[in-house]
């Protein structure tokens, strides 16, 4: 069954007048489910783990059809991935009625220098803990510029806490350029907060399989085989052994 992000970027594919092209990528078939070229696809490697956290990615216009979305990695690992496009005059219904929802208590997962300083939190409450809320974080999956603007012009978001992070990491993530290492990829920032809720497996599992898309996604555009017996794999396998 399609999952959330895979859902979205069928609707958007079906409103574009064009066909999409990734800068950078390769122009060949690509696999339905994993987007790599056939013969190096990965669905056969794809994790399963249960977990509390919900993940909602807010995600800029293009942002489901880029190849290097990692987004697309979150939702086939987390069972509770929602995915919204973002539109500053235009709301998915379903978007205000998920943040709404009492199961869940939503976190802005962004940095508090942008949020007044009141809203601002580095841990999960424990209160929520207590209540039997799960926490629901709010990824803004876009470029950095884009982001800024997503949180600025969704007032929907502006009574709910921001969960600002503070890695101790930089960012290992290959396949887009930035220039800076604390920005991290969607992927990456949702392994974080994963940790944050105490689901280490999860987090584990989510690193070791961007590690692994990473491996295949640039080995398919330098046409070179994939090594199956890397510690990449090995990690992986190893992890998703204990996700069963």
């Amino acid at each position: 069954m399609p999952h959330a992000v895979s859902r979205l970027r069928a609707a958007r594919l079906a409103r574009s007048s064009k066909p999409f092209l990734a800068r950078g990528g390769f122009k060949r078939e690509r696999c339905a489910d994993c987007r790599l070229l056939p013969s190096h696809c990965m669905c056969a490697l794809r994790p399963s783990v249960q977990t509390r956290s919900g993940v909602c990615l807010l995600m800029a216009d293009i942002e489901a059809l880029k190849p290097t979305n990692t987004g697309w990695l979150i939702a086939d690992l987390v069972p509770d991935t929602f995915a919204f496009g973002w539109a500053r005059t235009e709301i998915d219904p379903a978007l205000p009625a998920l943040l709404s929802d009492p199961q869940w208590q939503p976190y802005v997962v962004f940095p508090g220098e942008y949020a007044a300083p009141e809203r601002v939190v580095q841990k999960i409450a424990p209160a929520d803990q207590q209540t039997g809320k799960r926490p629901l974080f709010i990824l803004l999956d876009a470029t950095w510029t884009e982001a800024r603007k997503m949180f600025r012009k969704s007032p929907y978001l502006d009574h709910l806490p921001v969960l600002s992070l503070q890695p101790e990491q930089i960012s290992q993530y290959k396949l887009r350029r930035s220039h800076r290492d604390d920005h991290f990829c969607t992927s990456e920032v949702a392994a974080l907060c994963l940790n944050l809720a105490g689901e280490l497996l999860a987090e584990q599992l989510l690193t070791a399989y961007l590690a692994v898309f990473t491996h295949h996604y640039l080995q398919a555009r330098n046409q070179l085989p994939i090594a199956w017996d890397d510690a990449a794999h090995q990690r992986l396998r190893e992890l998703s052994g204990l996700g069963r």
